[in-house]
């Protein structure tokens, strides 16, 4: 299956790639704006937060880039920031104390190209998820095979969908595919079982 590149991606994303290994990264796409290449969204204390990595658009031509050749830009905090909502949204959340000092050094880094940034990441989750696929990068464009990740909240709530426990369920109530942050911050090692259920409740559909 191929797969876009995805800045802690959705569980949507997470459920391909368990159900479809091996899986290949998207690399020779043009880049997408305001998709989950940048951007993730997290429950925060005021309701589902997009947390968006600013790009430098030095290097576009023509207003396109390859995504593997997208900079991240260097011109704001953007990593304190993504760093101190993470913080705010899951400092109670069950497993953010014992899992905060594996993630933090990642936005304590400078990344030069956000390829290699959601990589690192995503190593990271399957690290904590305790799964190791088989990911690879596509040497040569062969195109994404679905968006089925790319839906909102709100969109996939029209979905099956598992439940687990998020800190402010009782004020937002539950939020579907939310970043996979979420639901390693509030599920620790369980985070694999509510994947697989979710995969499941597809193959059942």
């Amino acid at each position: 299956m191929i797969l876009p590149s995805a800045y802690l991606p959705p569980l949507s994303w997470f459920t391909a790639l368990l159900e479809n290994e091996p899986v290949c990264i998207e690399q020779y796409e043009n880049y997408h704006k305001q998709t989950i290449r940048n951007r993730c969204t997290i429950d925060a204390p005021n309701g589902p937060l997009n947390l968006s990595i600013p790009v430098d658009k030095s290097t576009f031509v023509g207003g396109k880039c390859l995504m593997k050749d997208v900079r991240i830009s260097s011109h704001n905090d953007w990593q304190h920031q993504h760093w101190y909502a993470l913080e705010t949204s899951y400092f109670n959340s069950p497993f953010f104390e014992y899992l905060q000092d594996d993630f933090r050094p990642l936005y304590e880094r400078k990344w030069e190209f956000l390829m290699d940034f959601n990589e690192a990441l995503i190593q990271k989750c399957c690290e904590m998820l305790d799964i190791q696929p088989n990911i690879s990068r596509t040497s040569n464009y062969i195109g994404v095979d679905s968006t089925a990740y790319e839906l909102s909240s709100t969109e996939h709530s029209q979905q099956p969908t598992p439940t687990y426990y998020q800190v402010f369920q009782q004020k937002h109530g539950f939020l579907p595919n939310l970043s996979i942050i979420d639901l390693i911050f509030n599920m620790g090692p369980e985070s694999v079982l509510v994947l697989q259920s979710q995969r499941n409740l597809q193959v059942a559909r």
